[in-house]
């Protein structure tokens, strides 16, 4: 759930209509952005199977090209016209765009992409004006968005998965939304049921999710940051050991330690409210609070603040910083040895 004023990038609003003339394509998130004109060119091939699709790129534009390409064929075909990159186009693109837009050609859809900035902008608006489906394609940053969309990939498949997989995918493959979906359909497709429906499919469980995944959460340092906040430090020390030795480098293992010490300060603020409240207050997603509570017992607020302060200059020396002047660098598996061994020890420091 997000904070009110704050639309979710994964949230389910109503789908533009694919099947309008003039289609605007805005926002960050590529993934998204694809699948909106993979929808509008579906729809335009379903009306006329020979429609052909035209990508036209902001750089390197010539005047003219875009009325060139909406010239109507001899032979009769539609044409879905994409523009991307609107964000750096030059005036003479806007202007033909624009043009385009105000005066649309027959047998033309026009897909206007995108991305952000306030390059373009009187094109947008003119595009909303003249009554552009819009096609939003916010950026999806944070935990709780990249769990909606996990959500949203099996609910739209008409499959289901439990949350403690869906926190398994989002720890192994939050890093890339693109790998993150790959990973959903290969789930989806690889449990399902020979000449079944999908709701014949059982349910996606975190242990498929480990088995096809479960070196990926070692290797990204999710667990060697699990288990030194458990406080179990033999198990992590030999975890990061494991990920170090296949080739990961120390810089996320830290970041992923510090994520989830901060995630712990967060929720300890938040006191005993519900945690779909503190969630939305927080911009997490409900089973990272309860997570986070789950691992707070144990943890008193001064050995909290050791370990955050013990992941910082970790996080100092991975990255080549020097905690005093005239020192040398130091080692940086050593330094998020150091980190591990220092979080269990701040763990069992009690008020």
């Amino acid at each position: 759930m997000s904070p009110p004023g704050r639309r979710s990038a994964a949230s389910a609003a109503a789908p533009a209509d694919p099947s309008a003339p003039l289609h605007l394509v805005t926002g960050p998130e590529d993934l998204l952005a694809d699948r909106a004109v993979d929808r509008v060119v579906t729809a335009a091939r379903a009306a006329a199977p020979d429609t052909q699709v035209v990508t036209v790129e902001a750089s390197g534009y010539t005047a003219g090209d875009l009325a060139a390409h909406a010239t109507p064929s001899l032979f009769g075909e539609g044409t879905v016209l994409v523009v991307v990159g609107l964000e750096e186009a030059p005036d003479e693109l806007v202007e033909d765009a624009r043009a385009l837009v105000e005066s649309p050609a027959p047998d033309t859809v026009l897909v206007l992409r995108h991305r952000s900035g306030q390059r373009g902008k009187g094109l947008l608006d003119a595009a909303r004006k003249a009554g552009a489906a819009v096609h939003d394609c916010p950026k999806i940053t944070s935990d709780a968005d990249k769990t909606t969309f996990v959500h949203s990939e099996f609910r739209t498949a008409h499959r289901s998965i439990t949350p403690d997989a869906v926190a398994a995918l989002v720890e192994a493959l939050g890093q890339d939304v693109r790998e993150l979906a790959n990973a959903c359909a290969q789930l989806m497709a690889d449990t399902m049921v020979p000449d079944g429906t999908p709701q014949d499919a059982p349910a996606v469980d975190v242990t498929i999710v480990d088995r096809y995944y479960g070196g990926r959460v070692e290797a990204t340092g999710f667990k060697v940051a699990d288990a030194a906040i458990a406080g179990q430090t033999d198990e992590a020390l030999g975890l990061l050991r494991h990920a170090l030795s296949s080739g990961v480098d120390p810089v996320p293992i830290v970041a992923v330690l510090a994520m989830g010490l901060r995630s712990l300060a967060k929720v300890s603020s938040a006191g005993s409210v519900r945690s779909v409240d503190a969630a939305r207050d927080l911009a997490m997603a409900p089973w990272q609070v309860d997570k986070a509570r789950r691992q707070l017992r144990g943890w008193s607020p001064d050995g909290l603040a050791l370990a955050i302060e013990a992941v910082a200059a970790a996080d100092l020396a991975v990255k080549g910083g020097l905690p005093r002047p005239g020192r040398r660098a130091g080692d940086p598996v050593f330094a998020v040895e150091k980190a591990v061994l220092q979080i269990g020890a701040a763990r069992r420091l009690r008020d």
